[in-house]
């Protein structure tokens, strides 16, 4: 048993990755996929393109054959997904024309939106967490490429993006308590902290009580991902603490600015203060050293969750300036009794600025990280110490991919809450209020543009599954030697666990079981 141990902490160790090229394209499988499955639930009716089975077909095995058996030929995999997409498009819609409620919703009298779910966040964050329940367990498995599997030190793998999308996530649904009562950053902090400590305090516990299991059944671990006792749970709850620490910055400061800022302090404190000669060079000797990695990358992981947090403030309100005028209002006194009665909030949707106003962001932090890398700044990319190269890619990873699926979703549906759709006759653009549109059933103009059904379940109930996929993933490992088993058996094992999964999840998708 020792021997396997040590084998399989070896087959997980050591690890240099891929390309940042490689990894995108072996990501665009989720994007084809949602396109396949847009094509397919605009063809057909929703008992046969949204059933839970057809849905895993679909939108999780792409994902599964993108990290096995297509990862050295992502293309291929793409341009097979395409093709059904393709043909899909040569067959008449359901509708001959886009259906819209009979009128333009009516608008608040107060600066506070309702924050409405956004297909296209709701879709990303779901194939996020698909894709890293996906990679646990299969990382296991020789059927998963090593160079996908995290890097040692420096470099990059679809399971180092996927660690940092985990928290840009989180820190983009973290927007939602700002923008619904933007006065929460004015609050003094002795109210915030204990009410945030409350909340994060059962992930702390699941991070304590995954030390005590792993410990005690002496599952294989990877010290230097994290340290000797420090876990990804522990991380995920002291994030939300740390974030309401920076209120007074955020409240004046543009978002992006404060995480850029604290992605810099970081590389200083890693570059020029020592702190990356002491995460790779300093013996464990102590509780702190012992745990030295997951010390050290907290910061880095904040400024992910910051940057997160600026993208949630962009597109989950109808309007990607709604924050930035509710910020000016709230720094400047003096002026928030004439904001609040002056300007009624929007209710309809700006899809379109969403989609320019990200596509600036994705080339800002594209372009930040190539300037990074020509001037060598942190060597490389290091997940371990989550230095501002990391940062700076999971941003720019995460953000493009966000507008991917925002584009997808205005090529194929036209939401009954943007501002401007697209004619179903001349396919020019023309306000809702536009004639060429028949009135029609609000609640059948809602069910266009909706995230899949099965995603949107997985969505609901993200953390729960996340730790269900922990738990079968420890159970599997401990049940059979992963690492002798071959490439067609652990297929069928990954197979099974990912559509179990999915199951689940479509089971308890009326209800939400755990929330950080």
């Amino acid at each position: 048993m020792d021997n396997y141990k040590a084998s399989k902490e070896a087959f997980v160790s050591n690890m240099t990755g891929s390309s940042i090229g490689h990894i995108n394209l072996v990501s665009s499988a989720a994007l084809a996929s949602i396109g396949l499955y847009s094509a397919f639930q605009s063809r057909f009716p929703p008992h046969i393109s949204n059933h839970p089975l057809a849905s895993c077909l679909v939108l999780v095995l792409p994902l599964l054959l993108s990290m096995t058996f297509f990862t050295d030929s992502p293309v291929t995999l793409a341009l097979l997904l395409l093709l059904p997409t393709g043909l899909l498009l040569l067959k008449p819609k359901r509708d001959s024309s886009v259906v819209l409620p009979n009128s333009t919703p009516q608008q608040d009298s107060g600066t506070t939106p309702k924050i409405e779910p956004f297909p296209a966040v709701t879709t990303y964050r779901a194939h996020m967490m698909l894709m890293t329940i996906l990679a646990i367990l299969a990382v296991d498995f020789p059927v998963f490429p090593r160079k996908l599997a995290k890097c040692e030190t420096f470099g990059v793998s679809l399971m180092d993006i996927g660690v940092g999308s985990f928290v840009f996530s989180q820190g983009i649904v973290s927007a939602i308590p700002i923008l619904k009562d933007p006065t929460y950053l004015t609050l003094p902090m002795w109210k915030k902290l204990p009410v945030v400590i409350r909340k994060t305090s059962p992930i702390i516990l699941l991070g304590v009580t995954r030390v005590i299991l792993v410990k005690g059944v002496e599952y294989p671990e990877h010290e230097t991902e994290y340290g000797a006792h420090w876990n990804f749970f522990i991380t995920l709850a002291l994030l939300p603490i740390l974030q309401v620490l920076l209120h007074p910055l955020i409240l004046r400061l543009p978002v992006s600015l404060v995480g850029i800022l604290v992605g810099i302090a970081h590389q200083f404190s890693l570059s020029w203060f020592g702190l990356e000669n002491y995460v790779l060079h300093v013996p464990r000797t102590s509780i702190i050293s012992a745990n030295k990695e997951g010390i050290a990358s907290l910061i880095g992981y904040l400024a992910i969750q910051l940057l997160g947090l600026s993208t949630g403030t962009i597109v989950l309100p109808p309007s990607p300036n709604h924050f930035r005028r509710q910020q000016q209002a709230l720094s400047d006194r003096s002026s928030k009794r004439r904001d609040s009665t002056a300007s009624p909030s929007i209710t309809q949707r700006q899809n379109d600025k969403t989609a320019i106003v990200l596509f600036s962001y994705a080339v800002l932090w594209w372009s930040f990280l190539g300037i990074t890398k020509l001037l060598a700044v942190g060597t490389n990319v290091s997940r371990r110490m989550a230095n501002l190269q990391y940062i700076l890619w999971v941003a720019a990873y995460n953000t493009s991919f966000i507008l991917g699926y925002i584009l997808l979703d205005l090529c194929f549906f036209s939401s009954p809450l943007s501002k401007s759709v697209y004619s179903p006759t001349s396919k020019l653009k023309v306000s809702v209020q536009s004639p060429a549109f028949p009135a029609s059933n609000a609640s059948q103009a809602k069910q266009l543009g909706n995230p899949p059904p099965l995603l949107e379940a997985i969505n609901k109930n993200g953390l729960a599954l996340f730790l269900l996929a922990n738990a079968a993933t420890g159970l599997i490992n401990m049940s059979i030697q992963t690492m002798y088993t071959s490439d067609l058996w652990a297929f069928c094992i990954l197979v099974t666990y990912s559509f179990g999964i999915s199951m689940i999840a479509w089971a308890l998708r009326s209800r939400r079981l755990v929330k950080l």
